[in-house]
């Protein structure tokens, strides 16, 4: 199903129930109050004529038939028609007293009015029958109503209120029309307009809302099928602070960290090839030239430059490699004065060669930090190589700065050009006329896996600046920083502490 079919179908099935539930319930409420004020105005009614008419006077109960002629009979009869016709005709349209003793299947009637004919006395009383239980409540409870009830023509509603005159089974049974019912009926039908209403509108705005966010999610979605066939050029152009705005910018982001990395891809491919074939043309050459000559001597320094050739050529495919092949990381809190030290060694042997010196300044205490340790050796001797080539004199350090482990290369060569220190650490951004411009790239990738960072001492801070080099700091997390794996965390310190 589509998702605009889905939030149509979710908001009208909300919207239906939500109106149902409060209509209904309003319904009910409403009819169950509306239904006992009836009951209770009908009670009373019935209460007041019963007790005006009747008055407690037992003389009702020694009518007996054919004596509707007599004094006592009229007397009732005119009372009860004055009462019913008159005093309350806009309550009660008849009323009757009945005699009814439990056990009896039908009423009979004492003295009868209705407003339009008269009745007579031992008359069955035809309407008490199907609401006998009401007239058993009453005799039970003093009074009682029937359930509303519509006349032949169905054209009005009814009940009949029952009041208990007498012990012995005499009762006043009052008719009373409850037409004011009907805005009932009528707020039945408003609920179910109201609910179908509701249904519409959640329909129209669910479709609505859902083409919004779909077609929002079109463009994210033909976005990806672009990315998916290479074409990486084309930007998200969404905007928006809800949560497709945030994906939208996510994606962005995503687009161009591919096309930066495309892009490095092909320059790498182009530096790769740029780097091969120098060497390549002069292993060339000096095969040529090797072939040609007779003198073993000549051969033989030939031959040396064409071993020199190789080893160059081995160490642009390595650093490409280690570029594009950084390794798995795996690391450990450990003492980082011995990864240190032997980058170091390895380093200061290159610089006797040249006639350098490195000065090395590690503090007496262990420098525990999480991190891999290969790796470690690895960015401290690309970092100190870098700066052997830089100058004669070259500086490690080691010290811990608010919870984490700073190691600092520095140099005294001429510096970092400014032009090009905001993207040093990118790939094939370099200075040195040697070597594929990775090494930074290299090193700032290494110290990422390991949750570090390095950066570039800025121009004019106290141990950098114009003229006094080029200063790198690498951050590694100390043991404030627990690790994941707790079990090698302690591994670590048992290793450093022994």
């Amino acid at each position: 199903m589509r998702l605009r079919n889905r939030f149509a179908l979710f908001f009208v099935t909300f919207a239906v129930a939500v109106s149902a539930v409060q209509g209904l319930g309003s319904y009910m409420v409403s009819r169950v109050a509306l239904e006992a004020e009836i009951d209770r105005k009908l009670v009373d009614v019935a209460g007041v004529v019963g007790k005006v008419s009747f008055g407690g006077s037992s003389e009702l109960l020694r009518l007996r038939a054919d004596e509707e002629g007599s004094l006592l009979w009229k007397d009732y009869h005119t009372l009860l028609l004055r009462l019913v016709s008159e005093d309350y005709g806009r309550y009660a349209e008849r009323g009757d007293f009945f005699r009814w003793s439990p056990g009896d299947s039908a009423a009979t009637l004492v003295v009868g009015v209705d407003v339009a004919d008269s009745v007579f006395i031992g008359q069955e009383l035809s309407w008490v029958q199907p609401h006998l239980y009401a007239v058993e409540e009453a005799y039970e409870q003093g009074s009682a109503t029937t359930e509303p009830f519509r006349t032949e023509d169905g054209e009005k509603l009814y009940k009949y209120g029952i009041v208990s005159l007498d012990p012995e089974g005499l009762f006043l049974g009052l008719l009373m029309p409850v037409d004011h019912l009907v805005p009932l009926s009528t707020l039945g039908w408003s609920v179910l307009a109201v609910t179908a209403a509701a249904a519409v509108l959640a329909a129209l705005a669910g479709w609505r809302l859902a083409g919004g966010i779909a077609s929002r999610l079109e463009v994210l979605s033909r976005g990806a099928l672009r990315i998916q066939r290479g074409a990486v050029d084309r930007p998200f152009d969404l905007e928006g602070e809800d949560e497709i705005g945030r994906l939208a910018r996510a994606m962005e982001r995503m687009r161009t960290g591919i096309r930066q990395r495309d892009e490095q891809l092909r320059l790498m491919l182009s530096r790769v090839a740029h780097e091969i074939r120098n060497p390549l043309g002069g292993l060339e050459l000096f095969a040529a030239a090797a072939q040609n000559t007779e003198d073993p001597a000549e051969r033989r320094r030939i031959l040396e430059r064409v071993r020199k050739e190789v080893q160059g050529l081995n160490a642009i495919i390595d650093e490409f490699l280690g570029f594009a092949r950084p390794g798995r990381t795996e690391p450990e809190l450990h003492d980082l004065r011995q990864s240190l030290g032997e980058a170091a060694e390895l380093a200061e042997a290159e610089l006797d060669k040249k006639g350098g010196t490195l000065l090395v300044d590690f503090p007496a205490g262990p420098l525990l930090a999480i991190a891999d340790p290969l790796q470690v050796k690895r960015l401290v001797l690309n970092l100190l190589r870098n700066a052997s080539h830089a100058g004669d004199r070259v500086w490690l350090e080691g010290a811990m700065i608010n919870g984490e482990v700073r190691v600092a290369v520095r140099d005294n060569g001429p510096g970092i050009p400014r032009e090009i220190r905001e993207r040093i650490f990118e790939p094939f951004v370099g200075d040195k006329a040697q070597g594929a411009g990775l090494g930074l790239a290299i090193v700032k990738e290494m110290a990422e896996a390991n949750h570090g960072r390095v950066e570039l001492v800025p121009e004019g801070e106290e141990d950098g600046g114009a003229g006094r080099g080029a200063e790198f700091h690498v951050y590694l997390s100390g043991p404030e920083d627990p690790p994941a794996d707790s079990s090698r965390q302690r591994a670590g310190l048992e290793k450093a502490a022994g």
